[in-house]
């Protein structure tokens, strides 16, 4: 059986004009039965409160499926962000989407 994978790829600055389309997009992804989620911020630049609730608000949608989120590619500011609220010790974070191919192919997530 193959496992059902979606990459998201915001970008800019997530912040209150974008958390909504940002929770959406997750919400589309779970209705669709999504297995695994990979948010890539490679493009994004700066993450405020309101876009860090929008990613909280995702986790619980995606927890409450049965699915897992994964985060990767983060920026000093996010990772900075994530530090100063803990969140860091609840998402599931990579370096980088190569190491989340890579973990995905030897079944490590």
């Amino acid at each position: 059986m193959n496992t059902v994978v979606k990459v998201i790829l915001p970008s800019g600055i997530l912040d209150g004009t974008k958390a909504g389309e940002f929770r959406q997009e997750i919400s589309v992804c779970v209705a669709q039965n999504t297995e695994i989620i990979l948010v890539d911020f490679q493009d994004v630049t700066f993450m405020d409160s309101s876009g860090l609730g929008s990613l909280v608000l995702s986790l619980k949608t995606v927890r409450a499926a049965g699915s897992k989120l994964f985060l990767c590619s983060l920026n000093d500011q996010i990772k900075i962000l994530l530090e100063l609220t803990s969140m860091e010790r609840v998402f599931k974070i990579l370096p980088n989407r190569e190491t989340f191919e890579e973990k995905l192919a030897n079944n490590e997530l």
